[in-house]
């Protein structure tokens, strides 16, 4: 039998340092050496979130890695998920399910009485693994925020696990960052350190070898392991979107999405991104819409805020002539809802209380309400001039919408008693709304969207195999350039098999 570790913590230098994707990879190592392990977040900040079978809401990192673990994700993966919706406030979701808007000087001091939650959701998984991986948030240094933490360090403490630290070499500064984040961490907090990982690296790593000296004598904590820079690497981002991801390459079809300031779950185009016959424009503040066959209107943590930022961009008018050019125009959960006819908060759940008129494409009305739809979803979507075809999704809404005729509804969904209509087509075949996140993931679906968008003979990717894939090289990257035995010496026989590459 193996012996039980159990949990490790990743924490990183900065965001963006590498922690989501070194604890996916560190996940799938393990589970494919037959370790029962299960991914967990504290608390996490994102408007990319998933939806778990039992109908909570997680962030989307935490979905990626219970997918290389092997298992299912569920809400203990990520007992606390802030989905902002200001500049300084957000949604707090606890366990799965949406608690109170908080304002950031609010929520540091509502920490400390989430922290039993946190714990609760850590022991269940501890008690149904033989280890848990977890991932911390932004940085263990940040001093504004070290009161009452429960993200890195104070949770680290809390629960009495050991701590790996991440850095991005390709951001520059890395010795500077891993010594000082040391450097700001208290006695007991440097001791569970175990030592540091270097990620990102491109070139020769003899030339690096004598910063990797210094740093181990100075600190006295070991490089466990300097992971290469892996071009290509596809795995879902936990929030950030760049409206540089702009494809020069000329394609047969062009799709703009205008970047709303509130934009949540932007991995619905993850697959058109990876498309070979497709060019995404990700269009930013103060930039005209581009020429397109399709506007996509993504969804949002804030509808009718972003619906004034999209007219105050002008991009209302640009999207009117683009459908008198014959343009076809889809909007995904809030993009739906701000198609339709008028979008009503009459308890101010997304900010002051009130309505405003939608875009007025599709004839359908949506009124916010407390209780947030969060399920996953499966059935057909039959689009103008085609045969119906399997469709799966997710959807996240507080918005009720009506004014959906079944016999005219693209999406029918399977619920066990009979298809449930759900979308609309509008403006004789034009604009498409629909409440589903992930519409594109299956291919057959993705293929008959991007028909309707005027594409000949779409070639969709399997995004399921690409995932699986860039999952797998992930972790083989890490068996060749980490110290896996020395991260986990109870487990030294399992990982002295691994193949080193020098």
């Amino acid at each position: 039998m193996q012996p039980t570790v159990r949990a490790l913590m990743v924490q990183g230098t900065t965001s963006d340092a590498g922690k989501s994707v070194l604890v996916a990879g560190l996940c799938r190592v393990l589970a494919r050496k037959g370790i029962q392990v299960a991914p967990f977040k504290p608390q996490n900040m994102a408007l990319n979130s998933a939806v778990t079978a039992d109908g909570g809401e997680i962030g989307r990192a935490q979905a990626v890695q219970a997918f290389a673990c092997g298992i299912e994700p569920t809400v203990d993966m990520n007992p606390v998920l802030l989905k902002p919706n200001t500049d300084t406030g957000a949604q707090v979701i606890v366990q799965g399910k949406a608690v109170q808007d908080m304002d950031a000087i609010g929520y540091q001091g509502y920490k400390k009485f989430v922290l039993p939650s946190i714990l609760d959701s850590f022991s269940r998984l501890q008690q149904n693994f033989e280890t848990v991986l977890i991932e911390g948030a932004g940085s263990p240094a940040e001093i504004n925020l070290r009161e009452n933490d429960v993200a890195n360090m104070g949770f680290a403490e809390e629960a009495d696990v050991p701590v790996i630290i991440v850095a991005d070499i390709d951001r520059g500064g890395v010795f500077a960052h891993l010594y000082g984040t040391l450097a700001l961490l208290s006695e007991s907090e440097q001791a569970r350190v175990k030592g540091f990982v270097i990620n990102r690296f491109r070139g020769d790593i003899s030339l690096l070898q004598s910063g990797l000296d210094w740093l181990e004598e100075k600190t006295g904590k070991p490089v466990l392991g300097v992971l290469p820079y892996l071009h290509g690497l596809m795995l879902e981002a936990e929030d950030a979107i760049s409206v540089e991801q702009v494809t020069k390459v000329a394609k047969p079809l062009q799709v703009v999405v205008p970047v709303l300031t509130r934009i949540s779950n932007h991995t619905d185009f993850d697959v058109l991104r990876m498309h070979p016959q497709v060019n995404v424009h990700l269009v930013g503040k103060g930039q005209p819409l581009p020429a397109a066959d399709l506007v996509i209107l993504p969804g949002t943590k804030s509808v009718r805020s972003d619906l004034a930022y999209l007219r105050e961009q002008g991009w209302d008018r640009q999207i009117e002539r683009h459908l008198r050019l014959g343009g076809k125009v889809m909007g995904i959960c809030g993009g739906y809802q701000m198609l339709g006819e008028m979008i009503a908060d009459p308890n101010g759940l997304e900010g002051d209380a009130g309505q405003s008129p939608g875009l007025g494409y599709l004839p359908v009305q949506t009124v916010l309400e407390p209780e947030k739809q969060l399920k996953q979803s499966h059935g057909t979507l039959t689009l103008p001039g085609q045969a119906p075809v399997a469709v799966r999704g997710y959807e996240i809404h507080a918005g009720v919408t009506s004014g959906v005729l079944p016999d005219g509804a693209p999406v029918k969904l399977e619920t066990g008693q009979g298809p449930v209509a759900e979308g609309v087509i509008g403006l004789e075949g034009q604009v498409f709304g629909t409440y589903l996140h992930g519409v594109f993931d299956l291919p057959e679906a993705c293929d008959a969207i991007l028909t309707w968008a005027g594409l000949s003979e779409s070639q969709t990717p399997d995004m399921a195999q690409i995932k699986a894939e860039n999952i797998e090289r992930l972790a083989d990257a890490i068996e060749s350039h980490m110290d896996l035995a020395a991260i986990w010496p109870a487990w030294h026989a399992v990982f002295e098999s691994a193949d080193k590459k020098e």
